[in-house]
């Protein structure tokens, strides 16, 4: 029999958690169609395997991409960690919505908090549509490479319904009305559901709350009961007092029970662990493991490593705000280089480093540092050298190591600035929560700030290999089948006959992430941070080879996952 695909002598770890076992892999139609020890030949191509993992594609279920779709059609930098298939429009942060005369709205909502290029956005998006339904349409049209999923951003839902008023009052009941129909419409049209953000750190890019943070809990309320009718899932980034002080925490943890037992909804929010407050993700687990315990769904969206803004001065800085530093930093690379190496402007700029009046960081926000957790960045895995340890060593200013650390390396060298999850054991013991998913990557978004689609490969190459803490079953089994049957992803997620041939090929001994760079490859110029990753041998998406050893072969087979049945 001829296979259109067909991988052999590879260990084909199917996502279950089992053993892996040495075998082939046939692919026919899109479709995984046997596993084993097969015989027959393939029509397109055959790939040895031989000393490599076979696994499900990654999923990552807390992204952003809902504009990038439109000028990335591989959806990097995902797709070269293994990721085949994503969850766009978490955090009520969606394009869609959008009504033709105030696409603004949408806009302000997402460029501040989600830090997504306005300039990309006006070049790069082809509007089109205003309902969710027309927009789940528009990227079905588009060429795509991996597979894209979304949800119904809450501050769209409001702009929608609103207008202006969405950032400034409590919605009516008529507004609330016109947002459960329009809504319930997206549920119908195949939407994972409906996404909210409460949090302060959100706002918009003329310092505003996005419109989300308006909404009273009532209004919150009606509109998750929109998406449990449907079967849908409910994602929250929560409110600010119960993540920081644990006398709020039983007032909110009773609202997020009631919601789950009378919408119905699967929820999820992110949690993670803080070296301020260690044990604060304790009472979270708990939360969701009572409301678990007693019939609802609730899961825990986590992170393998600590959350990390990556400075650099081909990028942003702390000091970027700083008199001295923003005149440094409007000059020329040239300029700025030999500006550096001057001992008076250095001087300065030290000074002005410690003494300077910085503004307050909010979200994903470079911070004024504290250089025993400014990291200096070497191997991506670590361990990384403190900036104050090593400054301490070398007898200088921990302002000037990093100049110098810059110079040397023509202002390539990557810092990391830790804000969460600096705890190790944590991490691990969050990870490892049987109703957790390690699916937070914030991908999309924080584009010149973060890098963090590289949470799977970092989990591969860290806790699988380096650390031997987490088996190379129960990793692939984090990143496939665990997510796969929160989202309800009925036919991925496993390496199994019949399945979606979505399959990530690693060899387990090399896979990592890379050295993330700076590149202005956004539309319009715009700059972003580039992680590729090494050790894929091919990422296939629905029986069709993607990336061979991390390039594009041409192939384009992604698709829009609907929820239900046409998410298949």
């Amino acid at each position: 029999m001829a296979h259109d695909l067909l991988i052999r002598n590879g260990t084909v770890v199917d996502g279950t958690g089992r053993p892996g076992e040495r075998a082939d892999v046939a692919i026919s139609d899109g479709r995984i169609t046997a596993v084993g020890r097969l015989a027959g030949e393939a029509a397109n191509e055959t790939i040895d395997a031989e000393g490599h993992v076979v696994a499900p594609g990654f999923i990552d279920g807390h992204t952003h991409m809902d504009a990038q779709v439109y000028w990335d059609p591989l959806g990097t930098c995902s797709s070269y960690h293994g990721i085949t298939s994503v969850v766009m429009g978490n955090c009520g942060f969606t394009l869609a919505p959008s009504r033709a005369d105030a696409r603004e709205l949408v806009v302000r909502n997402l460029e501040r908090a989600e830090d997504i290029s306005p300039e990309a956005m006006a070049e790069g998006i082809r509007w089109g549509f205003e309902t969710y339904a027309e927009y789940l349409d528009a990227i079905d049209a588009l060429p795509k490479g991996i597979n894209y999923a979304g949800y119904v951003g809450h501050s769209a839902l409001r702009t929608y319904a609103m207008g202006e008023r969405a950032f400034e009052e409590e919605a009516t009941e008529d507004d609330v009305a016109a947002m459960q129909r329009e809504l319930a419409a997206g549920m119908a049209a195949g939407a994972m559901g409906f996404t909210t953000s409460r949090t302060l750190n959100h706002r918009t890019s003329d310092d505003r709350p996005v419109a989300s943070r308006l909404a009273s809990w009532e209004e919150v309320r009606a509109l998750v009961g929109v998406a449990g009718n449907a079967g849908g899932l409910f994602e929250i980034t929560n409110e600010d007092a119960p993540v920081e002080d644990p006398g709020a925490q039983p007032e909110y943890f009773g609202r997020m029970e009631a919601l789950a037992k009378e919408s119905g909804a699967t929820i999820m929010f992110g949690v993670g662990c803080s070296r301020h407050a260690p044990d604060n993700w304790r009472p979270w687990m708990g939360l969701i493991d009572r409301v678990s315990d007693g019939g609802g769904r609730m899961f825990a969206q986590v992170h393998s490593r600590p959350f990390n803004i990556i400075l650099n001065f081909e990028g942003q800085l702390p000091y970027d705000g700083l008199p001295a530093w923003k005149a440094l930093r409007a000059r020329s690379r040239a300029e700025q280089i030999a500006a550096l190496r001057d001992p008076v402007t250095r001087a300065q700029l030290v000074h002005e480093a410690h003494h300077g009046e910085y503004g307050l960081a909010v979200g994903a926000e470079a911070r004024k540092p504290d250089y025993d957790w400014v990291l200096v960045m070497g191997d991506p895995l670590g361990p990384h050298e403190r900036v104050g340890d090593l400054a301490k060593a070398r007898g200088v200013d921990p302002v000037e190591l990093m100049i110098d650390l810059a110079l040397e390396s023509d202002l390539k060298q990557n810092f990391l600035q830790p804000f969460a999850n600096e705890i190790e054991e944590h991490v691990l013991s969050l990870m490892k929560h049987p109703r957790s998913l390690v699916t937070f990557s914030d991908a999309g978004a924080h584009v010149s700030q973060i890098s963090d689609c590289s949470i799977a490969t970092h989990l591969l190459g860290y806790w699988v290999r380096q650390q031997q803490a987490v088996t190379l079953e129960e990793a692939v089994s984090m990143l496939t089948a665990q997510p796969a049957t929160a989202f309800g992803f009925s036919d991925r997620g496993r390496v199994a006959e019949g399945g979606i041939a979505d399959l990530a090929i690693f060899d387990p001994e090399t896979v990592a992430p890379g050295v993330p760079r700076i590149e202005h490859d956004l539309p319009g110029g715009a700059r972003r941070l580039v992680q590729e990753a090494t050790g894929f041998l091919a990422t296939v998406v629905a029986g069709e080879v993607l990336l061979r050893e991390g390039r594009h072969t041409g192939a384009l087979p992604g698709r829009i996952l609907r929820r239900g049945a046409a998410a298949r």
